[in-house]
């Protein structure tokens, strides 16, 4: 499998602390990636740095080969937009939207035409079992349903990666088994490749690659 993203000697810290030391990490197409670890190891901070909602103090990010710490920050916003999906521990969503508005939000910042954008919403939240529940705001969506439609929304824009920051964290334990299905589903089915930060030993163990991070380095992988 070819790299999408390639992080090389990734370091980041906050004052006096050193949360990322030197981190190399390659990103293949179509995998399942977990990142684990205790909690203060840097998880959170190298997903971020990765999905560029961060930066990284020194170092080099590559998509595509594209060296991403070398685009201005505009070009960056516009790169992010269209090739990374975002997945939140509490979804994200705007509360005064319903679930297709929610899922179109990224696809209309990016100037796509609104028709289209509602019917490829409408599609996304179909694929995963919300077709009831298209004009639903999110306080009448239980919690398992209101991550789907943050996974619809990461998805609106066909991007290359989907990073996800402990998705299944706030969900009961049914709710995060059907998510973690979901997400080999559309790595099978559809060819997304996903980055998760995880503390689900379940989901973890069934990623294609679990990489654990201890005191901001790379412990295994």
């Amino acid at each position: 499998m070819e790299n999408i993203l390639a992080a090389k000697a990734i370091s980041k810290s906050y004052g006096p602390v050193n949360v990322l030391k030197n981190i190399d990490l390659d990103i293949k197409a179509g995998e399942v990636l977990s990142i684990v670890g205790p909690s203060g190891a840097g998880k959170s901070t190298l997903l971020h740095i990765l999905g560029t909602l961060d930066e990284a103090d020194s170092g080099q990010l590559f998509l595509n080969g594209k060296d991403l710490l070398r685009i201005g920050s505009s070009k960056i916003a516009e790169l992010r937009n269209r090739h990374f999906g975002f997945i939140f521990q509490f979804h994200n969503l705007l509360p005064e939207f319903n679930a297709i508005e929610n899922v179109s939000m990224p696809a209309l910042i990016a100037g796509k035409p609104r028709q289209v954008v509602n019917n490829r919403a409408s599609e996304l939240l179909g694929l995963l079992g919300l077709s009831a529940r298209l004009n639903h705001k999110p306080s009448e969506l239980s919690g398992g349903e209101q991550q789907r439609v943050a996974v619809a929304r990461a998805l609106i824009n066909e991007p290359q990666l989907v990073l996800a920051d402990e998705p299944s964290g706030n969900l009961d334990t049914r709710s995060a088994e059907d998510l973690h299905k979901m997400f080999f589903q559309l790595r099978d089915e559809l060819g997304y490749t996903f980055v998760i930060v995880t503390h689900n030993d379940q989901l973890a163990k069934m990623s294609d690659r679990i990489v654990t991070l201890k005191d901001g380095l790379i412990a295994s992988s």
